[in-house]
């Protein structure tokens, strides 16, 4: 009886552990097939509303912004082509016809941060990273945990992670693959990251970095997108909202564009494929949104935050923002009386451009000694500039930083270079990508600033390393543009970092006035700010206001977009310390504009305003009016821009 009752009883146990087994499998189920639903990510305001969803074996989201929808529907993800390497590792060949479709979700984490930080230069003197965030697990393969300590394991199994960060500034997405135990070695050939949009949208599509821009609609008949668009990307929605789409972060992957996958449909588009090794985080896709353009521009400080912080220990020591003038004949004389100027006009760089070492484009030039046909003594040169206060940058051709990098470094470190302008940087590929952020790191290590010219734009890694002072990738001065592009840059291309513009004061060939050119040290920014680009200094006369220029800092504690539209004009405002500086810039058409200083202006303070603006009838070179008066905050400043015209004002705190 004892006997049957024992296995009564064991019986019963095993009937019931079987179904806790089954209730176990159950609820595992259930909570694997709740992972498969939506996933929702909330800005901390609440404006930005992102929802994850797994559909058709495709990862979707869908993104809203204070209740108005923006991206209808996208795709995240991204193909990768492995049967080369599975194949000789002897892991099974993955047969799926888009590498992250079908991908199981293994779990999600959720975690928010709030915290303040110093840049060393910038814009604002302190700026804000609040964000809250949402990871995304991904398993194609075996499921279970994988152990391969001492050898990898030939199961398949991948792992992808989607990183979202919602800011009150926009939503950010990026792609982790976690270190993998096999498969460690990914050939990308497709990212899928895409937005749809309702119809209607419309886009300023530049086709290259220093092209100008073309509006267009989202459609493939526009002969625009037969060409893909640099990024940032800005948009006009239907429904009225303004959107900019990016890039940041891109260290060592392929550049990204954006292509028309469909009508109203933008798909993230690689320059080619790309190799890396898991763990891995490919650079950050951006989306901004505004209820008015100037939004764009006064939320542009997220594409830092989503970068790493500085990695130059010294950096406080030796790196030093300033204005900068270019030496036009290179020749000893005008390189000296180029350092007087800057003294005299308060810059803090002489630059000596193409040609100092020899022809650029010829592989046989040395960046390491003076032309022959060169009266330049740069040894000399640095300690005369030095011992006025000023510094020194040369330009340098990729040929020659190819070639000669670790050679040119302690060469110029020991005469006194402050910094290098890299000229005609090959940009898009992995290799070239890779390449060029090592060499920044370079000049780093011999406490060098750059300037990278031509078709590279910028994704925040000045942030990184902040001897990465500025760069072109615009149509600057050196194009002569008109007024109308140049009020579009502020919406399209200064939203991803600081741009080398080349304003310009005296030359003849300039498509918009002398109050315009002046503004733009405000409007534009750049850290390393070149002034007078093709001005020699005895075309100078004492211009009253181009002491505007000579108390015009580079770098900012607070700034402000005040009003503008895209491509008609933009208002930009500036605090350095307790003075503030305001550049207006107009396009084409004439218009009046109204400043109401109590949008800037600390309340209760008095401050002397000095204004400089266009006037035709004055019997002057330059034909701008300089005038003077004392206000308080809050009073309101009308202003009249003429056509392709501007104005600069300074206000001075005063007791």
């Amino acid at each position: 009886m004892i006997y049957g009752k024992q296995v009564k009883g064991r019986w019963l146990f095993l009937m019931l552990l079987f179904g806790w087994v089954l209730q176990a499998s159950a609820q595992t189920q259930q909570g694997e097939s709740s992972l498969a639903a939506s996933q929702a990510l909330q800005s901390p305001d609440g404006k930005y509303s992102f929802v994850f969803e797994q559909k058709d074996n495709k990862l979707t989201y869908r993104l809203d912004y204070a209740g108005k929808q923006v991206v209808e529907e996208g795709e995240l993800g991204v193909d990768i082509d492995n049967h080369l390497v599975e194949s000789a590792m002897g892991i099974p060949v993955d047969n799926h016809g888009v590498w992250t479709h079908g991908m199981v979700m293994t779990g999600v984490e959720h975690r928010s941060e709030d915290n303040t930080w110093k840049p060393l230069y910038g814009e604002y003197d302190q700026i804000r990273d609040h964000y809250n965030e949402l990871t995304i697990h991904l398993v194609k393969g075996a499921r279970e945990k994988i152990d391969a300590a001492n050898s990898y394991n030939k199961r398949q199994q991948y792992l992808f992670d989607i990183v979202v960060r919602a800011y009150n500034e926009g939503v950010a997405i990026r792609y982790h693959f976690p270190e993998a135990t096999n498969g460690l070695f990914m050939h990308i050939t497709e990212d899928l990251t895409s937005f749809r949009f309702a119809p209607g949208a419309e886009a300023y599509h530049f086709a290259w970095a220093q092209a100008q821009s073309t509006k267009v609609k989202l459609l493939k008949s526009e002969k625009a997108w037969q060409d893909e668009a640099e990024r940032p990307l800005t948009m006009h929605l239907a429904n009225g909202l303004y959107a900019a789409i990016g890039e940041a972060a891109l260290v060592d992957f392929v550049r990204g564009k954006l292509k028309l996958k469909a009508d109203n449909e933008l798909q993230m588009s690689m320059f080619q494929s790309s190799d890396i090794i898991t763990a891995y985080d490919m650079p950050w896709r951006f989306i901004m949104v505004g209820e008015r353009a100037i939004d764009l521009i006064n939320n542009k400080q997220m594409v830092l935050n989503i970068n790493a912080p500085n990695q130059i220990a010294d950096a406080k020591e030796w790196i030093r923002p300033g204005k900068a003038f270019r030496v036009c004949r290179l020749d000893m004389k005008t390189a000296l009386e180029a350092v007087d100027f800057c003294v005299d006009r308060g810059l803090q760089y002489i630059e000596l451009d193409a040609g100092w070492y020899g022809p650029e484009m010829k592989m046989s030039s040395s960046a390491l000694k003076v032309a022959e046909n060169r009266d330049l003594d740069m040894p000399k040169l640095c300690a005369y500039a030095k011992s006025k206060g000023i510094g020194v940058w040369v330009y340098v051709n990729q040929r020659a930083l190819y070639q000669e990098l670790d050679q040119i470094l302690p060469l110029y470190e020991k005469w006194g270079i402050s910094g290098i302008k890299f000229g005609f940087v090959q940009i898009g590929s992995q290799e070239w990508t890779t390449w060029l952020h090592n060499a920044v790191k370079k000049c780093a290590d011999h406490h060098i600033l750059v300037d990278i010219h031509d078709e590279y734009r910028p994704t925040g890694w000045s942030r990184t390393y902040p001897n990465l002072m500025t760069q072109e990738g615009i149509g600057g001065n050196e194009e002569m543009p008109a007024a109308d592009h140049n009020t579009v840059l502020p919406f399209t291309r200064f939203l991803c970092g600081p741009a080398d513009y080349t304003p310009c004061y005296f030359n003849g060939r300039v498509k918009n006035t002398k109050a315009h050119q002046l503004a733009m040290p405000v409007v534009y920014y750049s850290p390393i700010t070149f002034l007078y680009w093709y001005d020699l200094p005895n075309a100078y006369k004492g211009e009253k206001e181009l002491d505007f220029w000579k108390h015009c800092p580079t770098v900012w504690d607070e700034s402000k977009a005040l009003q503008g539209e895209i491509g008609e004009y933009i208002v930009q405002a500036r605090r350095s310390g307790n003075d503030w500086f305001v550049g207006a810039m107009n396009g084409l058409a004439a218009r009046d504009i109204t400043l109401n200083t109590a949008d800037f202006l600390q309340k209760g303070k008095k401050y002397r305003v000095e204004i400089y603006n266009d006037d035709p009838s004055l019997n002057t070179r330059t034909k701008v009016a300089a005038s003077e008066m004392t206000i308080k905050a809050g009073k309101t400043i009308k202003l009249h821009l003429q056509p392709s015209g501007g104005a600069a004002l300074r206000f001075v705190s005063v007791k």
